[in-house]
């Protein structure tokens, strides 16, 4: 539930404007919109970091212990899992955006981007962005690198669960209980890290490439995920 309705924030963040400059002739968003829309992707991407890694938990008990999946994934527990994910999400988001926005934009402030993405903003400021990039290199570890850790050990004993059990049947309804999830996290974390973590093309060409990819794997861990 807070997932599907997580992913409907997602959406209403970026596609009605990216939607709204692909079919009228207005190419502009106000400098109070694009940090409002800044703040909103990043919540909503950092809290799906998060609440992903809790999936994975969920995932992990039903099937590794699962008679004691109703005790201890009870409402006492997952209730301030859910809160704690969007609450880390909040957080992070409002410390990128005030470091972001505080930057002077001097120059023809045009983002090459389809939303206000945080790197296509940054490359736009006419000051030293150091500060802004070891705080997005600390924010990539904690909702990128620990939750991918964290599924990962998750989904080692799971599958290993999984093949312990002697029925093709058991093992069949066992797989298909986190395949979705399972499809979810490869296609959102994979792309994000991409996005995130490879290095900056200091060759203007290759930039420009790589400016197109960014643009295009936003979409899919903006649109085509929340999406499917």
């Amino acid at each position: 539930g807070n997932l599907s309705f997580l992913d409907i924030c997602y959406t209403t963040s970026s596609v009605p404007l990216i939607l709204d400059s692909f079919l009228t002739p207005r190419k502009t968003i106000s400098f109070s919109g694009c940090a409002v829309q800044m703040f909103l992707s990043f919540a909503m991407g950092a809290t799906e970091c998060v609440l992903l890694s809790m999936v994975a938990f969920d995932r992990y008990v039903a099937i590794c212990n699962p008679l004691r999946y109703p005790k201890v994934m009870s409402t006492a527990t997952s209730v301030p899992m859910a809160a704690g994910s969007w609450v880390a999400g909040s957080l992070t988001a409002t410390v990128q955006t005030s470091l972001a926005m505080r930057l002077p934009f001097c120059g023809d402030n045009i983002i090459n981007h389809f939303t206000c993405e945080i790197l296509a903003v940054l490359k736009l400021a006419c000051a030293d962005i150091s500060v802004n990039v070891i705080s997005m290199g600390v924010a990539n570890v904690i909702f990128l690198g620990v939750p991918v850790l964290f599924i990962s050990f998750s989904y080692v004993f799971i599958i290993a669960t999984i093949l312990r059990i002697p029925s093709a049947e058991g093992r069949k309804k066992a797989f298909s209980t986190c395949s979705a999830h399972l499809t979810v996290v490869v296609v959102f974390y994979g792309t994000i890290l991409f996005m995130y973590g490879k290095p900056k093309s200091k060759d203007p060409l290759g930039a420009d490439k790589q400016d197109l990819a960014d643009k295009l794997i936003s979409l899919f861990y903006g649109v085509v995920n929340p999406m499917l």
